[in-house]
């Protein structure tokens, strides 16, 4: 994407705030203090900074030379065990710190693991000398968020859905030093996506939270919250896995759940999360549901044994890798899988493969007590609080099934399919009991087809 895609009259870029990346130019740089002699039985993993069994005391004579030195020792107390003793006067005071080391093929004293001690100490030193000179500033730093300034749309949009927003205003610090033009070029694309393109207004605007999982940023980032760098050698922040935000890890606690996932990201249709799936390619439902629906109500509402019969499993899976490689653009018509089984199949297996159930974990125990009660209208009154419970898109996809199914069982007559039979096919399709014993999830199968049966039969009232 160029960066001339925004109109500088309509938006301009926040400017990134360059406090921790000048403290981060300040820290104190690492010294290996090499052992001199021979040790014995020196792990293969550790080098020249590796002194054997020295004592507390040793290591800290030898370490008072100068800022930032370390070396490994083995533990006087605990045989077997190393450790790495630092000196770092402007953090710890006249003294040196202990850590216990650790390597599993990658050396780590915390949730970090690095390739070598050498970035070990160096990320610990950057760590230790922002989070100790900067604590009262990162405190501070989710308080007026430049997120909020810059907006958060989707990147699938036609240009003409451009909108205009309001300009970000400076940071008082002034702008950061950019140091690799890739890296700022990304930062901006990215901004600029959220910021220059929105939704349709068409196309309900469903709640999403962000993927977040620690990611390793090569060169300089800065928060695309709070504009603050990203401070560390490795794993200097979160980046959600389906829309690319990249933010602190604090600041990710705090982030609005408006996550606008990017096709980028999200490259399959199959086994992916419902709702980031339809914010992906901005619709109200997975598109896969639409057109299996369609086809299916085109050519086979008449067709015996609807949905209850299988097609051949390597042409569902035909199916399924069409979708996950075409997207809306799969062909399932008649002249490619002329079975409509093979349709029904693809949709159930949907169903079948999404990471969190149509009728979702949480909302699981609520359908089930439903189905309990004897009472008609109790349990109707029951059901519509459950609902009520799922996320928008799930609820959307599952009032549009239940209607299709209702369409179904007006064919009754040709395809033999009831309400009862297709809430015995969907009942587990559309719930799985989240952690339940073997016992009591059998028994809850009953249930299952109760609740699918009953919203089929009451769509037009409970929708």
């Amino acid at each position: 994407m160029a960066l001339n895609v925004f109109d500088h009259d309509e938006y301009r870029p926040p400017v990134w705030k360059s406090y921790l990346y000048q403290l981060q130019q300040e820290a104190p740089h690492p010294r290996r203090l090499t052992c001199t002699c021979e040790v014995d039985n020196r792990p293969k993993y550790y080098g020249r900074e590796y002194h054997g069994m020295i004592s507390r005391e040793e290591a800290d004579q030898l370490l008072n030379q100068a800022e930032g030195s370390y070396l490994i020792r083995e533990s006087q107390r605990q045989p077997g065990t190393y450790t790495l003793a630092l000196r770092y006067c402007r953090v710890f005071g006249n003294q040196t710190r202990n850590f216990r080391l650790y390597h599993d093929g990658k050396h780590f004293v915390g949730e970090k693991r690095f390739e070598s001690i050498h970035d070990l100490v160096t990320d610990g030193l950057i760590t230790l000398y922002i989070e100790t000179k900067a604590a009262e500033y990162i405190a501070k730093m989710t308080i007026n968020p430049i997120y909020e300034h810059v907006g958060y749309t989707t990147l699938n949009q036609e240009p003409t859905l451009k909108k205009h927003l309001p300009r970000s205003p400076e940071a008082p610090d002034g702008p950061a030093p950019a140091k690799d033009g890739g890296n700022a070029e990304e930062r901006l694309t990215s901004l600029v996506r959220r910021a220059t393109l929105r939704e349709s207004d068409f196309t309900p605007k469903y709640e999403k939270v962000h993927n977040f999982k620690v990611h390793t940023f090569r060169g300089p980032h800065w928060c695309e919250y709070c504009a603050n760098f990203m401070w560390g050698l490795i794993a200097q922040g979160v980046k959600c896995a389906d829309c690319g935000l990249n933010v602190h890890k604090q600041c990710s606690k705090v982030v609005p759940n408006d996550c606008q996932p990017d096709l980028r990201h999200v490259k399959k249709v199959y086994s992916c999360d419902l709702t980031t799936l339809v914010k992906a390619h901005n619709t109200k439902r997975p598109m896969v549901v639409d057109m299996c629906i369609q086809e299916i109500e085109a050519r086979g509402l008449q067709s015996e044994g609807l949905y209850r019969i299988s097609g051949f499993s390597e042409l569902i899976e035909d199916v399924k890798l069409a979708f996950d490689r075409d997207g809306e653009k799969a062909d399932i018509s008649s002249s490619v899988y002329e079975d409509i089984n093979i349709i029904t199949g693809a949709l159930k297996l949907y169903f079948r493969e999404l990471p969190i159930p149509l009728i979702t974990y949480d909302a699981y125990p609520r359908f089930i007590e439903a189905a309990k009660i004897a009472d008609a209208d109790k349990r109707m009154e029951s059901l519509h609080e459950a609902l009520k419970l799922l996320p928008p898109a799930h609820c959307e996809t599952l009032r549009y099934l239940m209607a299709h199914l209702k369409r179904v069982v007006r064919c009754e007559k040709e395809n033999l399919m009831s309400s009862e039979n297709l809430g015995i096919v969907f009942g587990p399709t559309l719930m799985r009991a989240p952690d339940l014993d073997a016992m009591t999830a059998l028994n809850d199968i009953r249930y299952q087809r109760l609740v699918v049966e009953t919203l089929i039969t009451n769509e037009d009232v409970l929708f």
